[in-house]
């Protein structure tokens, strides 16, 4: 007799592969019993509490595991940068490595490596459990830093929960969030840019390239050290407080978690840390990833779940955060990283091309996180659509709370670049933005970083172009610019209205900021200049993109926004192609679009639910750079001819062109 899953029994089509659903469900259980023994999952994640560095009451303790290894020195400051016997090491089985040092021996800021032996060879390592890593700024050489500051950061916010259920996502990157021509620090961006977010109405901060990475330009994606917040922004403290100020104004950090890869550097990181390539990774083709010129983890070995489960709890307990997006989840869970085949059938979830150990350990790194805060978000940076992995583990699925809806953007793109505008389907945009698993909760979103990058292009600047330089002035006259601007306000709105669960925009796009990202590297000179918000630009209301945030700041605060999305999928009461008007429902509110680029309709009528309409929000309001053609806070009431359900009246609304209404409902007894 079959084991009763959930997800299969919502989705007939899985049926032929339940076995294979119900293997690799088994197969995390078992793992889960196996690491755990008598204790939970939780207890197996302290690696952090063991390894690495930590100071006792008359003691320092340093442990690392390099089975490989056949003799480690501590070097730094303390010993000239030589090895000494003072500072060596001594086996503690299982390839584990440790030493205690008096107190003395260590302060705070000493600047530290280890000097691993091999068979063959030997190389200056930095530990694998660091929790702080600078730069030399001549030598341009990382070091690992003992971080003992005299006075620990006491939280104010200790205990936050976040209070609400549909994540709005601000997604950030703190080097890049002021407008100066440098790195910007934790520092600037708690007291400039938090304030905006807050304002704005975003109720989660996405932080990217938060875990040490040696290449500003990775974008944080080759990371070196997983459990050292990166020092280039300041200081353990100075990420904390502004964690704390946010949870203050009441807004969840989550973090971007870079599991699936590692960078080759073995100074910096992990590569060939015991001088093996096995020590944590894939041996062979297995272990170098073809795209990104990365290490790949080996989540077969128990030794590499305990270093990433504990990296997830660490994370959570020393910072706070409240929880993550998984970045490369697709490269993660495909032995050829999902680069070779086409997802258009399910055969392609279940043909053997699967890595199991990785489904298991992101089954695995789920239950910890939701173990340890129940409230926390995970959301899985995933595009083949793997069934079941924002799933709740509960059905049989692996416990992600969301997944990115990756396909929007790219259809959003497809839209703009290949069809006029009169040629918009609004049936189909309808089914793009809606889709989802029903089991499953999806993060809808018209840009991230990834269309802002150099190579790409962001909505604005594929609608504006070169016209975005010149008349983006409030005095001038230009149709590109309108249409563009008209366009931009219709796209964010339908995005978040059609949504599955969440939302998230890309600093600074929220009010069309118009340059890419470009981060310093030789082929710039090294230049800061393009990667940096130039929020200048916002705040001259000589200039039309404070119209952009200001629409922006008005969608997101809707009359009950989280209520809106209880129900998991809109209701489409109308989806006329020829006059390319759609209506649907979300919740209370009734959400009306007229994507005709030239025509406008007068008293067009819609059969939606009985009740009074008010007007809560227009694109066409002169308070967001529209033409003000129709009367804002206005009251519509529905009319029930005879022979029509007592539950539905004809709507009568006038929709000008490229405009979209938001109404609020709200029903009236007796009305004909």
């Amino acid at each position: 007799m079959k084991a009763s899953v959930p997800l299969i029994e919502n989705d007939s089509w899985l049926e032929p592969y339940s076995q294979v659903i119900i293997t690799r469900i088994q197969n995390a259980k078992s793992k889960e019993q196996e690491i755990s023994g008598k204790g939970s999952l939780a207890d197996f994640a302290n690696g952090h509490l063991y390894f690495g560095l930590h100071k006792e009451a008359k003691q320092w303790i340093f442990r690392e595991w390099a089975p490989n290894a056949e003799a480690i020195f501590l070097i730094g400051d303390f010993s000239d940068w030589k090895e000494n016997a003072s500072y060596k090491m001594y086996s503690a089985g299982n390839g584990v490595w440790e030493i205690k040092l008096p107190v003395s021996f260590l302060h705070h800021e000493d600047l530290y490596r280890l000097s691993i032996h091999w068979q063959g060879g030997t190389g200056d390592r930095i530990p694998a459990w660091a929790t702080r890593v600078v730069q030399d700024s001549e030598s341009l050489i990382y070091n690992a830093q003992v971080w003992d500051p005299p006075d620990k950061y006491s939280w104010k916010n200790g205990d936050f929960q976040a209070k609400s259920n549909v994540p709005l996502i601000y997604e950030a990157h703190i080097g890049m969030a002021t407008e100066k021509e440098k790195v910007g620090t934790y520092q600037e961006f708690r007291t400039d840019v938090l304030p905006h977010i807050i304002e704005a109405g975003y109720n989660t901060i996405q932080l990217m390239a938060i875990q040490e990475h040696p290449y500003y330009g990775s974008f944080g994606y080759h990371v070196s050290n997983f459990f050292a917040a990166s020092s280039r922004f300041g200081t353990p403290e100075d990420l904390k407080a502004l964690i704390d100020d946010a949870h203050e104004a009441g807004i969840s950090v989550i973090m971007d978690l870079v599991h699936s890869h590692s960078v080759k550097n073995e100074l910096e990181g992990l590569g060939r840390f015991d001088g093996t390539s096995h020590q944590y990774f894939h041996e062979g083709s297995r272990g170098l990833h073809p795209a990104w010129d990365s290490l790949c983890f080996n989540y077969g070995k128990n030794e590499v779940l305990h270093f990433l489960l504990s990296n997830c709890k660490y994370w959570l307990d020393e910072f706070h955060f409240d929880g993550y997006r998984f970045d490369g989840v697709t490269s993660m869970i495909y032995y050829d990283h999902g680069l070779s085949r086409d997802f258009n059938s399910y055969d392609a979830y279940f043909d053997g091309g699967q890595d199991d150990e990785a489904l298991t350990y992101l089954w695995l790194a789920n239950s910890l996180i939701l173990q340890l805060n129940p409230g926390a978000y995970t959301v899985a940076e995933e595009m083949s659509g793997m069934p079941g992995l924002a799933t709740p583990i509960e059905m049989g699925g692996y416990g992600f709370t969301h997944r990115l809806a990756m396909g929007i953007p790219d259809y959003w793109i497809k839209l703009i670049k290949e069809l006029p505008d009169e040629k918009w389907n609004v049936n189909q945009l309808f089914f793009e933005l809606s889709n989802h698993r029903v089991d499953e909760k999806t993060i809808a979103y018209a840009e991230s970083h990834d269309q802002a990058l150099v190579g790409d292009k962001t909505i604005i600047f594929r609608l504006l172009d070169k016209e975005i330089y010149y008349f983006m002035n409030k005095e001038s006259q230009n149709l590109i610019v309108e249409r563009g601007m008209a366009l931009h306000k219709l796209i964010r709105l339908i995005s978040l209205a059609c949504c599955g669960g969440g939302y998230l925009n890309f600093m600074g796009n929220e009010f069309g900021h118009p340059e890419w990202i470009d981060f310093p590297r030789e082929g710039n000179q090294w230049s800061y200049k393009y990667a940096r918000r130039q929020w200048s630009l916002l705040k001259n209301l000589d200039l039309r993109y404070h119209f952009l945030y200001d629409f922006d700041k008005a969608m997101l605060h809707l009359p009950g926004i989280d209520n809106i999305f209880k129900d998991a999928f809109p209701y489409k009461w109308l989806a006329n192609e020829a006059d390319q008007v759609l209506a649907f429902t979300r919740g209370d509110l009734l959400f009306l679009f007229n994507f005709n680029p030239s025509q406008s309709f007068q008293d067009y009528g819609l059969n939606v639910p009985t009740g009074k309409y008010q007007l809560i929000l227009t694109t066409d309001s002169p308070d967001f750079g529209g033409f003000g053609n129709i009367r804002e806070n206005q009251m519509f009431y529905t009319k029930n001819p005879s022979g029509m359900s007592e539950k539905t009246g004809m709507l009568y609304v006038y929709l000008p062109s490229r405009t979209a209404l938001v109404l609020q409902r709200s029903s009236v007894k007796g009305l004909k």
